[in-house]
């Protein structure tokens, strides 16, 4: 009987750790996703004031957007990138970070890397 509760007792701990680790990882990631679209936000702001004054385009300015990322993500104790495509129309941010297992340290796991990534697209609109 006592080998019986010393099994259903590591089985629901096991069912614990991986219900605490997965949602924390799971938040976790929702996290760095919510980041990441803040951060394209951000970078998407950061149109080249040059062309845009002329009236030959509006694009983004590469070096202010990932100023802006950068300054973004650090303030938020994360690190990422960004990348600028489409003629400067369109930007992608990724966001790296981890979470810090409770129970999956038992097994040798202590961390889990979690990733998000986000798409920003410049909409103009002509003559207005």
């Amino acid at each position: 009987m006592s080998l019986f509760f010393a099994l259903a007792s590591l089985a629901i701990l096991m069912v614990m750790g991986l219900l605490v680790d997965g949602g924390g990882a799971l938040n976790a990631g929702n996290r760095v996703t919510s980041l990441a679209q803040e951060a394209a936000r951000t970078a998407g702001q950061q149109i080249d004031p040059a062309q845009a004054i002329e009236g030959t385009a509006i694009t983004i300015d590469p070096d202010a957007a990932a100023g802006a990322v950068q300054d973004y993500l650090a303030a938020a104790g994360v690190r990422g990138d960004v990348q600028i495509t489409d003629n400067g129309q369109s930007l992608t941010v990724t966001v790296h970070d981890t979470y810090d297992t409770y129970f999956a340290q038992l097994v040798g796991v202590g961390s889990i890397s979690v990733t998000g990534t986000a798409k920003a697209h410049l909409q103009t609109q002509a003559g207005g």
